[in-house]
């Protein structure tokens, strides 16, 4: 079984781009299942509902998120509403949205899937690694293999959640810094990791920004409604190859497109 994971998705024209490709790069790569992390579709601002149904039409099953997905009030519906699209797990239980589903593949394994946002550099959310513990209790029985997203700032974050759960998940990646790092690896007892997928979005921008604005920010300390840079798009991602029978990765393979 073949999953892939594709990194934020900054902006409009990075949505677009997807529309335009992910559906040939999927058939491709012969991946069942696709996720994407689409906290930053709305111009790096949240998603919105017609976005997220875009993004989904596109070849996503399932959208992950993040510390911007309250950003805009339309998707808080949308989020209660819809299966495919999940808001971090350790957010208070008051906040709109799920953080783990279970989902079909294409090839009719069901997956749990678990969106978590680290602590570290970022809001002081509820503790991941108990959180991500309880949706792995929770959905005891009803999954044939897990995946986690971590949303989070920092590598070693990101790595102390990964080895605390080694084993438990098929894939486990990290998202929100948009700069893919090369550290795919399968970990001692078998999960398929990697630190940050990257982001799919403008690759001449700074984080999928304009550099100038975020030079700005830099150099003065003043605030700046950063905006999304133009030119060339490119997506950032991973592919988990995992034997449905055992859970345990076979390779992780970087993927850009």
């Amino acid at each position: 079984m073949k999953i892939l994971a594709i990194g934020d998705v900054v902006g409009e024209r990075a949505l677009a781009y997807l529309r335009q490709h992910l559906w040939e790069k999927r058939r491709a790569l012969g991946a069942d299942l696709v996720l994407a992390n689409g906290e930053n579709v709305a111009e790096i601002h949240g998603i919105s509902p017609v976005q997220a149904t875009e993004l989904l039409d596109s070849g996503v099953d399932l959208i992950t998120s993040g510390n911007h997905v309250f950003d805009r009030r339309d998707i808080h519906t949308f989020l209660e509403q819809s299966p495919a699209i999940l808001r971090p797990i350790n957010y208070p239980a008051e906040c709109p949205g799920e953080g783990a589903r279970v989902i079909t593949s294409a090839e009719g394994w069901q997956v749990l899937v678990v969106n978590v946002s680290g602590r570290v550099y970022m809001d002081a959310l509820d503790d991941p690694f108990r959180a991500v513990e309880s949706a792995l209790d929770r959905a005891r029985g009803r999954y044939d293999l897990a995946v986690l997203d971590i949303h989070a700032e920092a590598t070693s974050e990101k790595l102390a959640l990964a080895y605390c759960f080694d084993g438990r998940f098929a894939a486990i990646f990290g998202t929100h810094t948009h700069v893919p790092t090369a550290d795919e690896q399968i970990l001692p007892n078998g999960t398929g990791y990697i630190t940050d997928l990257g982001m799919t979005g403008p690759v001449n921008g700074i984080l999928g920004t304009r550099r100038d604005e975020v030079l700005a920010r830099f150099r003065t300390h003043m605030p700046h409604r950063f905006c999304v840079a133009d030119g060339e798009i490119r997506a950032h991602g991973a592919l988990f190859d995992i034997d449905p029978v055992t859970g345990r990765a076979k390779s992780v393979t970087r993927v850009v497109f």
